[in-house]
């Protein structure tokens, strides 16, 4: 494979870019050269986010596209346009995820929390990938988290029916963990391409994170701020991933500080990775 030499000059497509650890990303990644291109939802958001990143790294050029992460179709429209829009993509960071304290459905009729923090991600990604690899070297990080601790995928209820509750932190555990087990089966997949696959867990960082689930979730994230790394933090080993030689050695890792650190037992298991990645084509009609 040929060496990677950085971030510098890539493209690099990255979602939930417009605040929090992925606009920390974005900014640190253009001082580094990277040529990012920001998906979000909201074109104002977006404005902002350029204005700050150019404001940061000394008038970057940076991109935007717009999509709806929870929309299929909009997720598609999206690797179309990007498709069409760059001859090469090195980089794809799937970053974007939300928490809801309430069950509810996608446009699509899928629970919402698993079509923004998994499906989402694999459509995107499973559609990208013929970009990347004639890209390559290329690689695709994403974003994970320890909350993936004590979580199983619910094959028998993969739209939460039955298993809803706790103010929708379990499902966001069962997502972060779909994450990993993504990012296991995507690497094998990958193998001899020139493509990366890896994942990391940010920390607890005080970002907006959660802060659309009423007054009690806001005031809860508030008290906790104090002890919350800052969204610079929290972005450290996505950009130790996205740029450093050392991190294209590895594939299929699980990422904490820029350490490769073991995930849960769950995590690692091979069958479940593949199980889910079958059961996700057939969620998206891959």
């Amino acid at each position: 494979m040929p060496p990677w030499g950085g971030v510098a000059g890539k493209r690099v497509l990255i979602t939930g870019a417009t605040r929090g650890i992925g606009l920390a990303a974005a900014i640190e990644l253009a001082r580094r050269g990277a040529q990012p291109t920001l998906v979000a939802r909201s074109e104002a958001r977006a404005a902002d986010a350029v204005s700050q990143i150019q404001a940061a790294a000394g008038g970057a050029t940076v991109d935007v596209l717009t999509a709806d992460l929870a929309s299929q179709a909009s997720v598609r429209q999206l690797a179309v346009d990007a498709q069409a829009r760059y001859p090469r993509i090195q980089v794809l960071i799937n970053n974007a995820g939300a928490i809801y304290a309430s069950r509810q459905l996608s446009p699509d009729g899928i629970e919402l929390t698993w079509a923004v923090n998994h499906l989402a991600p694999f459509l995107l990604t499973t559609v990208l990938l013929p970009r990347l690899t004639a890209s390559t070297p290329a690689r695709i990080v994403t974003t994970s988290s320890d909350a993936h601790r004590g979580a199983q995928i619910p094959f028998d209820d993969l739209n939460a029916q039955r298993t809803w509750g706790g103010f929708g932190f379990p499902r966001y555990g069962q997502t972060k963990l779909a994450n990993i087990l993504f990012t296991v089966e995507l690497a094998r997949r990958l193998a001899g391409t020139g493509v990366t696959a890896n994942c990391f867990h940010p920390g607890f960082v005080a970002t907006g994170f959660n802060r659309n689930n009423g007054l009690l979730m806001r005031v809860g994230m508030a008290i906790s701020r104090p002890f919350a790394r800052g969204a610079s933090k929290g972005a450290q080993t996505l950009v130790w991933l996205v740029d450093s030689d050392t991190a294209g050695a590895t594939t299929g890792g699980y990422f904490f500080d820029e350490r490769l650190v073991t995930p849960s037992a769950a995590a690692q298991d091979r069958e479940a990775a593949s199980r889910l990645w079958r059961v996700s084509e057939a969620q998206v009609q891959a």
